[in-house]
């Protein structure tokens, strides 16, 4: 006898938003399952607003308003019992955020919590992260994001550090990183990763999740920092054009594709590690696990 159970997870980012819709299948004497049923992305880039003007503007609130209108509908086909919508750094950091979510909550009839990096960082590690973290082994994780990257270091399979910097992809395609944030960020996870003798990374995130699907390995594979540099060195050559009509590139992934790779490959040098799993999971995934657990 089994019991399934519909939650979502709505996650609003800096440079898209998601929803995601998970079966949740319960069997006596079993783990508990949790199988990707529907995932929609929407590339309203907020970070644009928030970290240039300091507001979301009318237009994004218009089309952020009709998203969530279409995310609700969903649910309600999916049957989905319970949900939750968080939004990370651009709305956090939009003078007007907190009016935007009152407005989608009156007129999408959505609540939308703003979470800060280090409650983002804190989800994440609810998600199937554990199931790809070998005790033996010391793992430095990057979720890369559009307006923030959160690191976590795991040693004997417990989350011993984490940290969350204002370093992201739509920042970086505005200029908006100055150095001493890049200085910060490699004293971190030098400071951090030092004790360890060998470091793997895992990284979180559309961006490499693209990278990865581009390489054709197989799921549990690692992408090396040889491959991840040629990568990055290959598609730097190309213009926003011909990575999006070469390598059939989503416009709103041409761009921010690569900073992305140049923060994955920083964390990399920094640490030393050669190699970086691709999980494909992240803050949607570690909000339905954080619901059912009750840890959010």
């Amino acid at each position: 006898m089994i019991s399934i159970k519909k939650y979502a997870a709505i996650d609003i980012g800096s440079n898209a938003m998601r929803l995601l819709i998970t079966n949740i299948v319960e069997q006596v004497g079993k783990e508990t399952q949790f199988n990707k049923s529907e995932l929609v992305r929407v590339p309203i880039r907020l970070g644009q607003d928030a970290f240039t003007v300091g507001e979301i503007t009318d237009d994004n609130i218009e089309r952020m308003v009709d998203a969530m209108k279409a995310f609700k509908l969903l649910m309600k086909v999916y049957k989905v019992e319970r949900y939750m919508a968080c939004a990370t750094s651009a709305m956090r950091e939009a003078y007007n955020g907190q009016e935007v979510a009152d407005i989608i909550k009156k007129k999408a009839d959505i609540k939308i919590n703003i979470i800060d990096g280090k409650k983002e960082a804190k989800i994440i590690a609810s998600s199937d992260l554990r199931h790809f973290i070998k005790t033996d082994q010391t793992y430095l994780y990057v979720d890369v994001g559009g307006g923030s990257t959160e690191f976590s270091l795991f040693s004997e399979g417990q989350m011993v550090a984490s940290k969350s910097f204002k370093n992201g992809t739509v920042r970086l395609l505005n200029n908006m990183v100055n150095e001493v944030v890049w200085q910060e960020i490699e004293k971190w996870i030098k400071v951090q990763t030092e004790p360890y003798d060998h470091i793997t990374l895992i990284g979180s995130g559309g961006n490499i999740n693209k990278l990865f699907k581009l390489s054709g390995k197989l799921q549990e594979k690692p992408l090396s920092y040889a491959y991840v540099n040629a990568q990055y060195q290959y598609l730097n050559s190309l213009s926003y054009e011909q990575r999006i009509s070469e390598i059939g590139l989503n416009p709103d992934r041409a761009d921010v594709i690569i900073p992305a790779t140049r923060i994955y490959l920083n964390a990399m040098k920094w640490s030393g590690a050669k190699n970086i799993y691709v999980p494909k999971i992240g803050l949607s995934d570690g909000i339905v696990k954080a619901m059912y657990y009750d840890k959010i």
